[in-house]
């Protein structure tokens, strides 16, 4: 067995996915895929546009094996703490061998390289003054980077899937892991006004574009039930509403909360009438969009600092089939595993406030649904299950 791991979304599958799990069996000899998956809700700052046994169900049928879910606190944090749950959860499985992941430079040296260009910078006076000044991190980490290194390691870092492999490497040294990064080069799908229909690669957003004003997206997708979508616009008006309730201790509470920027956000409840009007009131050149997005959202869903405080506490499965429990059987894993949240939140203290959390924010979910559904359904669904 040569058991791979994956760390991704899949909102939705497509068929660049699918192209990165066939180059990493052909170029790496992969014979096992483990895919840990964000559950009902994104890095962006979004809810996933189909439930995550839909998303699960797709991706078993389309190469992955095992998938197990990136609790909703590190699925709505930042790259930094997107990777370190995920890699947490698949160093604790104990028979990962590898960890692939797309890149547009497609080099794992260079990406190691620039990994640790990331962390020298980082402890460097020159990023901290930057900071303080009250640029970006991106653009902070980006122009102190560039007194210490030359352009070549800059440009490995001035891509977002490049940056997303980057924050991969760190997790996996930060705690020893034996687990060995490789990279696939990724496709680079066309810009919106760029759609070339002789191409069956295109992005994930420009996919859910598509879904959402019920257009084909049979040459870009493998089969998924989109049946029921969700958006954030269906919850826009409850998401408003909680915030305006909301102390400014409350909002400090709100992981990548910093320096003051809860009474920013405080402020701006109180004029904006929209999500949009919203985020562009609180954004600010230190303060990118996806970062506002995540943390309004979490906001709303009630995800504290705390729920970052520990790495995830279990490893919940999704969905798996016969390779699937073959990796299960090769498992040495030192965390609690379980397809059943009921059953994973009688383990311990953390295990329940985990899988408190989980259910909470589904029953939110459910309602961004185009049918909406009814609470609890996180405690009764069942794993998918393939032959």
């Amino acid at each position: 067995m040569n058991i791979c791991g994956i760390i991704c979304e899949y909102n939705p599958f497509h068929n660049g996915h699918k192209h990165h799990i066939e180059q990493t069996k052909k170029e790496f000899g992969a014979t096992h895929i483990v895919a840990v998956m964000s559950g009902n809700f994104t890095q962006r700052g979004d809810v996933a546009i189909v439930d995550k046994y839909k998303r699960a169900e797709t991706a078993l049928k389309n190469g992955v094996d095992l998938v197990i879910e990136l609790p909703v606190a590190y699925a709505l944090g930042s790259a930094e703490q997107f990777a370190q749950g995920a890699v947490h959860l698949l160093n604790a499985l104990g028979c990962v061998d590898t960890l692939s992941f797309g890149s547009e430079c497609g080099d794992i040296s260079k990406l190691k390289e620039a990994a640790g260009a990331v962390v020298y910078t980082q402890e460097s006076e020159e990023f901290h003054n930057l900071m303080k000044n009250g640029m970006a991190y991106p653009s902070a980490l980006q122009k102190a980077m560039g007194k210490f290194y030359t352009d070549d390691v800059l440009e490995t870092l001035a891509t977002p899937n490049n940056t997303l492999a980057i924050e991969y490497i760190k997790a996996l040294d930060e705690i020893g892991s034996f687990i060995k990064p490789v990279t696939v080069k990724r496709y680079i799908a066309p810009h919106d006004s760029e759609i070339n229909k002789s191409s069956n690669i295109l992005s994930a957003s420009q996919i859910r574009k598509i879904i959402s004003e019920k257009g084909d997206i049979s040459q870009y997708a493998p089969e998924c039930d989109f049946s029921n979508i969700a958006s954030l616009s269906n919850i826009e008006i409850a998401i408003l509403s909680k915030l305006r309730i909301m102390s400014q201790s409350e909002l400090e509470k709100t992981p990548n909360v910093l320096m003051g920027l809860e009474n920013r956000i405080y402020r701006a409840v109180s004029i904006a009438t929209s999500l949009n009007e919203l985020y562009f009131l609180v954004k600010t050149k230190r303060y990118t969009l996806a970062r506002i997005r995540r943390i309004i959202l979490s906001a709303f869903l009630g995800i504290t600092k705390n729920d970052l405080k520990n790495k995830p506490s279990y490893v919940r499965i999704l969905g798996m089939n016969g390779k699937g429990k073959e990796i299960l059987g090769a498992a040495k894993c030192d965390l609690p595993i379980n397809t059943s949240l009921s059953q994973l939140e009688k383990i311990d203290d953390n295990t329940k406030n985990q899988a408190g959390l989980e259910q909470h924010c589904d029953n939110q979910y459910t309602l961004a649904l185009e049918k909406r559904l009814g609470c609890g359904l996180d405690y009764t669904a069942k794993p998918i299950i393939l032959d």
